[in-house]
């Protein structure tokens, strides 16, 4: 069995890496981040993220053809595990398309994310 919910964690971002158990959501926000189609380059330094991110309240505020940011914060209620997920998308009509995934597990953004008042959504 833990086998089994070792190779499951690997598969899922709501799962602890350390302890295999389900994450709990802290809070959801949504960011513009100012780079328009196709000019998208890949970042894995979350002071990127935090100097270019403009938060935002829906999606409707993103002007068009412009990526939005999805920022999940999971901590794990077992172990104490945390991770933020930082997902990079396109807001088309009434769909997202994703372009890239960033997992943080350091707290890289944890004052990024208490300064944009990151609450439980």
């Amino acid at each position: 069995m833990h086998l089994f919910r070792k190779i499951r964690s690997i598969f899922h971002d709501d799962w602890c890496s350390q302890c295999y158990t389900d994450m709990e959501v802290r809070g959801k926000r949504l960011f513009m981040l100012p780079v328009m189609v196709d000019h998208y380059v890949h970042h894995d330094d979350a002071k990127y993220f935090m100097k270019n991110l403009i938060r935002v309240s829906k999606k409707k505020d993103i002007p068009t053809g412009y990526y939005a940011c999805g920022i999940v914060s999971y901590k794990c209620p077992n172990c104490g595990e945390a991770l933020v997920k930082l997902t990079v998308f396109l807001p088309v009509r009434d769909q997202e398309k994703d372009e890239d995934y960033i997992y943080f597990k350091n707290g890289e953004l944890d004052t990024f994310l208490q300064n944009s008042d990151f609450k439980d959504r």
